[in-house]
């Protein structure tokens, strides 16, 4: 029944990931289509991003009330209402109304999910249950260009919206599944652990977690890891053409190669967990990723600057993972639940604006300060991830 459960997540992960490129590939022919500007589709990914962060920040209190299972299914149901909302749009303007569905829905289950598998399950699936985001958000650009070779871009939203409501539907007839191992899970918690009711109860009725000990050096690097992740994939195309003078679809190329870093490493990350702790992992990833920024800061060769971009790739892999999958062992499992949704809130607040922020000063002053910006975030995340765990070390 485990086994079953954790299928069904994976596949949840690779459905998650499916939207998450469609905009940035369909865009050039949509707004051809309406008539809109370049930059208008700033707006659109700025309110998909404003929705996820507000689910996820209050999936805490959700969870608690319907339980994983039935917020991962309402929040499938809205990814897809949002999805078929675009095939339909007969305005720019409608896809505003159409990125609140879609935002809602994707943070909610996000959150849902990532708190379950710490929960529940070994760290080494974290890593691969990100793997999963990875294929999924490499199979919805597929899906899309197929369309798009044959001029129409509505159609490929209209065949990842099939998939969501065909899953949805998956979802919804494996909610008894859920239920029963939930069932045995509570237990068998009850027979071996039967004074961790009243801890949690305890734990549960915390008003204040942003003042538990801890909590706020682990934000911080949530909040500067995805500033850098989101802010290299951005921008490093700009940098490798503009400051090292690289082809176009070179400088592409090694960009693919970043996200390929973070994948790959998942992957193998997934087999480090079994022989090191998360704590270790993240401090091997912080290292790998310091070592990768050197690499672009030093004035060497451009192939060094090249094998930084994969370097920092294979650095920013455990680093996520890793810290979600130890949110229960540091706060405890109830506390977690709310925790685990704030932490991928600030998470996304991260990849939101800290690249947009980024591009404007480098409007104004250079993009060659694009290594010097990732090695403050570096400096900034190492330090609250050494912070924090010196604070549970004594504890």
């Amino acid at each position: 029944m485990a086994t079953m459960i954790l299928i069904i997540i994976y596949i949840s992960f690779i459905c998650l990931g499916l939207p998450d490129s469609l905009l940035g590939v369909s865009w050039p022919m949509m707004r051809t289509e309406f008539g809109a500007s370049l930059s208008a589709v700033g707006p659109i990914y700025m309110m998909i991003a404003g929705g996820t962060i507000i689910s996820s920040f209050f999936s805490g209190v959700v969870l608690k009330k319907f339980g994983t299972a039935k917020v991962t299914v309402v929040s499938t149901v809205m990814t897809a209402v949002g999805i078929l909302g675009f095939y339909f749009a007969p305005s720019i303007h409608w896809f505003y109304l159409m990125t609140i569905p879609l935002g809602l829905g994707a943070g909610s289950v996000d959150a849902g999910l990532n708190s379950y598998i710490a929960d529940h399950y070994e760290s080494h699936h974290m890593s691969w249950l990100h793997c999963f985001w990875g294929i999924g958000a490499t199979v919805g650009p597929m899906i899309m260009s197929g369309f798009i070779r044959n001029a129409t871009w509505r159609k490929g939203y209209l065949t990842v919206a099939c998939i969501q409501i065909a899953f949805a539907i998956f979802l919804f007839l494996t909610l008894p599944i859920w239920k029963k191992a939930d069932a045995a899970r509570a237990a068998r918690k009850a027979e071996s652990l039967p004074k961790e009711s009243d801890t949690e109860t305890t734990v549960s009725n915390e008003k204040h977690l942003l003042q538990v000990k801890g909590v706020k050096p682990v934000l911080i690097t949530f909040l500067f890891y995805c500033a850098a992740e989101s802010t290299l994939g951005l921008w490093g195309s700009s940098y490798l053409v503009q400051i090292k003078g690289l082809p176009i679809a070179t400088a592409a190329a090694w960009v693919s190669m970043y996200y390929g870093g973070i994948t790959i490493g998942r992957f193998f990350n997934g087999f480090l967990t079994l022989r090191l702790s998360n704590k270790q992992l993240v401090r091997l990833g912080l290292a790998i990723l310091a070592g990768g920024v050197l690499l672009l800061l030093l004035p060497l060769p451009t192939i060094f600057t090249m094998i930084g971009m994969l370097g920092v790739g294979m650095g920013c892999a455990p680093i996520y993972p890793c810290m979600l999958h130890e949110t229960p062992v540091r706060f405890g499992t109830e506390r977690s639940k709310s925790l685990m949704g704030i932490q991928m809130a600030v998470a996304y607040t991260g990849a939101t604006f800290f690249p947009p922020i980024f591009g404007y000063i480098a409007g104004i002053t250079t993009i060659a300060i694009y290594p010097v910006a990732i090695c403050i975030y570096t400096i900034i995340m190492i330090a609250c991830s050494e912070k924090a765990n010196h604070i549970f070390a004594k504890r």
